[in-house]
């Protein structure tokens, strides 16, 4: 399988006053397409700062981060910007559809963004997930399950070879996590890399590979 994340030798620190505080230490990972592996963790043990420079949304560490082949010291801001609008789904704990527009228009936002806008790949998923009969309703009219699914469906949309998953389920009951765990297994089978992090040990399990992030490091469990 071909790599999508690489990374060597991770580490990370926060300053606070004259203290620095040591996040992530010397941490490697590497996730392949079409692989679904969960991070499990306590709050504050650097899974969301590890999410982060996965993500591009954080690029002050030390280490060697290769995304796609391309390491992340070799490009600007605009050619993350780009990499990562083009290449990464991000799916969070509560869904932030923008209420005025329907479910189908949601899912579309991120092929407005980079002028690939149609409906047609939109419905497509929505059909392939089940969920067509919710396409032309607005947020407030569907179930809260429905509505995660909806913005996981939304960050599939540019085809993302990475899929990030930060909490996904927290916000949801037993049936609606169930569903969006079957998602995420559908989005590695559809071929995406999926990094899910998570404080739920059972739905950790649901993944091919599961590690645990503490002391700035990551083991298999």
């Amino acid at each position: 399988m071909d790599k999508v994340v690489e990374i060597s030798g991770l580490s990370k620190a926060y300053t606070q006053g004259h203290e620095q505080i040591l996040v992530l230490e010397g941490l490697d990972f590497h996730i392949s397409k079409g692989e679904f592996v969960s991070i499990v963790g306590p709050s504050g043990s650097g899974k969301s700062t590890f999410l982060n420079i996965v993500g591009l949304l954080d690029d002050v560490y030390s280490g060697e981060v290769k995304l796609f082949g391309r390491k992340l010291e070799d490009l600007d801001e605009a050619q993350k910007a780009v990499l990562r609008l083009e290449n990464i789904g991000f799916v969070f704990q509560f869904d932030s559809l923008l209420p005025e527009f329907t479910v189908l228009e949601n899912i579309e936002m991120p092929a407005r963004v980079l002028g690939r806008e149609g409906p047609g790949k939109g419905l497509e998923l929505l059909r392939r997930f089940g969920l067509e009969a919710i396409a032309h309703k607005f947020p407030m009219e569907v179930s809260g399950g429905e509505k995660q699914r909806a913005a996981m469906l939304r960050a599939l949309r540019n085809g993302p070879a990475l899929l990030i998953a930060d909490e996904p389920t927290g916000n949801l009951d037993r049936h609606n996590s169930g569903a969006i765990l079957d998602d995420l297994r559908a989005a590695a089978g559809l071929g995406a890399a999926v990094l899910m992090v998570t404080h739920n040990e059972e739905a950790a399990r649901r993944a091919d590979r599961v590690l645990h992030m503490g002391g700035g490091k990551l083991d298999a469990v």
